[in-house]
């Protein structure tokens, strides 16, 4: 080889462009490994063990909720470990008092969820009410809240009855279906259905219209990147957004978000010409653009909304329901038991459930209450620091740690849920945990199917409802 192709300035130039940033990565996780070990903090350390199960993770060898117990059981009396997330340090709470001084006690300290992509990557995600910060989250969590009240519940239950209908007729008139049934895509059509006509105003049998353009949006969404190919695009995403950005690449398709955005400006158009009063999500945040505020609402802004409620309405409601029907159909006691309520209230209702007799069916609200707990639709929460807080030792003899502004903390919930300290026999599915007896005697702050404080799910009454 011509060794003065070995000197040339480009070669020069690339060599130490690739020393520089070898250098620079390894500053990076020495720093970011070693930084809870300076605090005194017990810390994943960076053991073969857990090395391995990281890569496992990555290549889907094991899933989030194996990972997630092999980080919660590493330190069990801890009530905080130091940890790595996506590169970065953050910490792990597992004390039930620690998680509420967090997310109520000190909200000030905490008032903001963690953002996994930059805003100009993933514009339609970082300007929903979950992924908003500060006072902008405050004005469209108040903009948002009336869409949840009991009156506008009552509003939308004879929307999701209409589709419940919709879906039981199918079923029925489908007699191939008693023998065997998809239930993921089965409770995903009706989730469409309901999150199309309470969100949008739009009609949609999705057992009808197999193909129907909402349903395939759906599905698209759900089809998160998985091994390692899908790693490489989540970090890249992740920890370069500008140049994600520059070669086209984005979390969410391009063709999903133009989808929504006409769906949404369509609406508005024909309710505003046609004078349509619908009291829903697209009214409120149509009747906000015209209010006195600091941030005035954009047809961005509306999208990011309607979009984020497709997207919390369609998947996890759809797969608590597969869980429900799992659970139900292998304890047949527990389904006789609810079949029997159920059809005390069809009886006194002429054969119809009504808001008021939903919502006096205690059996009911026990069977999702436990499915709810062994499985939960977030396997972590989390909560971002932006004040330097002082937390208590993590364990006795250690000190006091501080938390610095930009740490994220995550809350287990998965594993809490899983805790026998807490749940007793944790994987066996029993309501009876959540009767009348027996729910007062659950730990406060152990139950985190929605979240707890400020930033609680705001359409955890509409789920439980469809």
């Amino acid at each position: 080889m011509d060794s003065s192709l070995l000197l040339s300035p480009f070669v020069l130039l690339l060599s130490t462009l690739i020393v520089i940033s070898v250098l620079k990565i390894i500053t990076f996780l020495h720093y970011t490994y070693f930084y809870w070990k300076n605090k005194d903090l017990p810390y994943l350390p960076n053991s073969l063990s857990s090395f391995l199960m990281g890569w496992k993770l990555v290549i889907g060898y094991i899933s989030f909720p194996e990972y997630f117990q092999y980080l919660y059981n590493y330190f069990p009396d801890a009530k905080y470990i130091g940890a790595v997330d996506f590169f970065k340090p953050a910490l792990i709470v597992h004390d039930p008092e620690l998680i509420k001084d967090i997310v109520v006690k000190d909200f000030e300290h905490f008032p903001d969820h963690r953002n996994f992509l930059d805003e100009n990557a993933e514009p339609l995600l970082s300007k929903t009410v979950f992924g908003l910060r500060g006072d902008r989250w405050r004005e469209m969590r108040n903009t948002l809240s009336p869409s949840f009240t009991a009156n506008k519940m009552k509003f939308m239950f004879d929307l999701l009855s209409k589709c419940s209908h919709d879906f039981v007729d199918y079923l029925v008139d489908h007699p191939e279906l008693r023998h065997s049934i998809e239930t993921k895509e089965a409770f995903r059509r009706y989730t469409t259905d309901v999150i199309a006509t309470a969100a949008f105003g739009i009609s949609v049998n999705s057992m009808k219209d197999r193909d129907n353009e909402f349903y395939i949006r759906g599905v698209n969404m759900t089809k998160f990147p998985t091994g390692l190919l899908g790693m490489a695009k989540l970090m890249i995403l992740i920890m370069l957004p500008r140049f994600a950005k520059s070669i086209g690449l984005s979390f969410i398709p391009s063709t999903t978000t133009e989808f929504f955005k006409k769906i949404v400006q369509e609406t508005i158009k024909a309710r505003e010409e046609q004078n349509i009063v619908r009291p829903d999500m697209i009214h409120l945040l149509m009747q906000s653009r015209y209010k006195d505020s600091v941030h005035k609402m954009s047809l961005d802004d509306i999208v990011s909304q309607a979009f984020i409620f497709f997207l919390a309405g369609f998947e996890p409601t759809a797969t608590l329901m597969c869980f429900v029907a799992h659970e139900l159909a292998v304890n047949q006691d527990i389904q006789d038991r609810l079949r029997l309520e159920v059809e005390q209230h069809l009886a006194d209702g002429n054969s119809e459930i009504s808001y008021e007799s939903l919502s006096k069916m205690t059996y009911m609200d026990m069977v999702i209450s436990e499915a709810l707990r062994k499985y939960p639709p977030q396997l972590v929460t989390d909560r971002l620091c932006v004040k330097r807080y002082e937390l208590p030792p993590s364990q006795p003899g250690r000190k006091n740690v501080i938390i610095e502004p930009n740490i994220a903390v995550l809350f287990p919930v998965y594993s809490i849920h899983h805790d026998p300290k807490y749940f007793p026999n944790p994987d066996k599915f029993d309501p009876e945990r959540f009767s009348e007896e027996n729910k007062d005697n659950i730990l406060p702050y152990t139950y985190l199917p929605f979240g707890f404080g400020p930033r609680k799910c705001i359409g955890n009454r509409f789920a439980l409802m469809e």
